[in-house]
């Protein structure tokens, strides 16, 4: 009998051992676990200017896949089509120069709608569509086939119209393939100026139908963008091929005058909100949705741009797709806005207000800008978290910088952004920092300040890398997912 009680109790205090090990057990990886969330390493080895000394750059675009009526193109960086960068560092500084001037000009656009109601009364000299210099830093490329001739075009979401350079030109600038000749192309129609579709186009472009273009009863259209970049032709229809998808009668800028920093590319594909853009041309069948991964700066990284959802089993996402709602802005409609509830940095919450924060997420502005009270806790948090490294001086719009130099990898703080409706986005590691000089003796926190309280925050394309942005119009919803990007 005693030995029996003997028993039970030295098995009770076994199990009771065995139930705190792995209580305890569970409490550390959690920790850990917890631990690895809220710090990433960067590997600053494998940064595209240590890498491309040795790489070849391959531009050659690879065929579109499509999947129950899904198109899916291969997306890379403009950068990387255009040969070897023989001056990071001054291509790098270029880039920030010229975000300031795209945000300037976009807040200025803001502003006045937001005062007047109606940005298309505002001269567009003064308060353009949108920024030239968007065309400079956005970068992201995709290939199309535009009446049977493949064409190069920059993606934005915050432009509508999708144009390209046509022949005769009367000023075109240098593109890599040849410009596109409406007179070889048995399915191009020319659109008239008196038709409903022309007299649509103020809310796509700033700008009224124009007749008489070119001596003729086409629909003229004009694009002007902050930096002096235009460009301008008549409106036409033509056959669209995304993959084996085949859009007839897609109506796109046919432009006899361009002049501005697009680079090589043939012209601009318009993903945003207005009748005229792509998304909505494509509606019928791709139901108003579509998503794009923005490829990492590795040397010959590739990224993609989807049209059509539903079925999102192809894509490659590590985390569940999270969605917020769009904020509706009757006063710029074409624009996509979100409602930020909170940022995060090492887990620590910043203290966005509890109604949120409206947002614009660009693909054309490339540095995320936060209004000045969240910038300043946003700077301290990340400073606090990230101390033991030498300061650098700040550069441009770039202030809370560090000297990497030597460093292989680091360890540095996980930033997430959370929005209504609990979704949430975690920045890349290769988001968080911006590399002013390529030595890393100068990287720069890449978040910065906006001027005033009331300016809207944007959510830049530099913080959008490694994620699957899901864009759907028909449900006015935007998702977020972490995704190795890649074709």
């Amino acid at each position: 009998m005693e030995i029996s009680k003997s028993l039970c109790f030295f098995l009770l205090l076994l199990l009771l051992l065995l139930l705190l090990f792995f209580v305890d057990q569970a409490r550390s990886d959690a920790i850990n676990g917890d631990s690895e969330k809220l710090h990433r390493l960067l590997h600053l080895q494998k940064l595209p200017w240590k890498q491309q000394e040795e790489a070849v750059i391959n531009c050659i675009f690879q065929k579109p896949r499509v999947r129950e009526g899904i198109t899916t193109l291969e997306m890379k960086e403009r950068d990387y089509c255009s040969g070897k960068v023989t001056d990071w560092q001054k291509n790098l500084q270029n880039r920030l120069i010229s975000d300031a001037i795209h945000v300037q000009s976009l807040q200025s656009r803001i502003k006045s709608a937001i005062f007047s109601g109606d940005t298309h009364q505002i001269s567009d000299s003064q308060i353009p569509l949108s920024s030239g210099t968007r065309l400079q830093t956005l970068n992201y490329i995709v290939t199309v086939a535009l009446g049977g001739r493949d064409s190069t075009l920059i993606v934005d979401t915050g432009s509508d119209l999708t144009w390209v350079q046509c022949r005769p030109c009367r000023l075109c600038y240098n593109q890599q393939e040849p410009l596109f000749d409406p007179s070889n192309s048995s399915s191009f129609l020319s659109l008239s100026c008196n038709s409903p579709t022309c007299l649509a186009l103020p809310p796509a472009t700033g700008n009224s139908g124009l007749c008489g273009y070119g001596n003729s009863s086409s629909c003229g259209y004009e694009i002007n963008y902050g930096d002096g970049s235009y460009s301008r032709g008549e409106l036409g229809f033509e056959r669209l091929n995304l993959g084996e998808i085949v859009i007839d009668n897609f109506i796109f800028g046919c432009g006899r005058n361009n002049k501005g920093l697009f680079g090589g590319a043939s012209g601009l594909m318009g993903l945003g909100r207005s009748k005229l853009s792509l998304v909505s041309q494509t509606s019928s069948v791709f139901d108003g949705i579509f998503s794009y991964c923005l490829p990492s700066t590795g040397a010959g990284a590739s990224g993609s741009l989807t049209m059509g959802g539903g079925d999102f089993s192809n894509f490659r996402n590590v985390s569940p797709i999270s969605y917020t709602r769009m904020v509706s802005n009757p006063q710029m409609p074409n624009f996509y806005f979100l409602n930020l509830t909170g940022i995060t940095i090492g887990g620590v919450n910043l203290g966005v207000s509890n109604n949120g924060a409206l947002s614009l997420i660009d693909s054309g502005t490339v540095i995320t800008r936060l209004t000045p009270s969240i910038y300043r806790a946003f700077k301290a948090e990340f400073e606090k978290q990230f101390s033991g490294f030498q300061t650098a001086p700040g550069f441009s719009i770039l202030n809370t910088c560090f000297n990497l130099t030597g460093f292989k990898e680091v360890n540095i703080p996980t930033v997430k952004f959370y929005f209504e409706g609990n979704a949430e986005m975690t920045v890349d590691v290769e988001g968080v920092f911006y590399f002013v000089k390529s030595d890393a003796s100068q990287i720069c926190l890449a978040f910065a300040s906006l001027g005033y309280e009331d300016q809207s925050m944007i959510i830049g394309n530099y913080q959008q890398k490694n994620q699957r942005v899901v864009y759907n119009s028909k449900e006015s919803t935007v998702g977020f997912a972490a995704e190795p990007c890649g074709f």
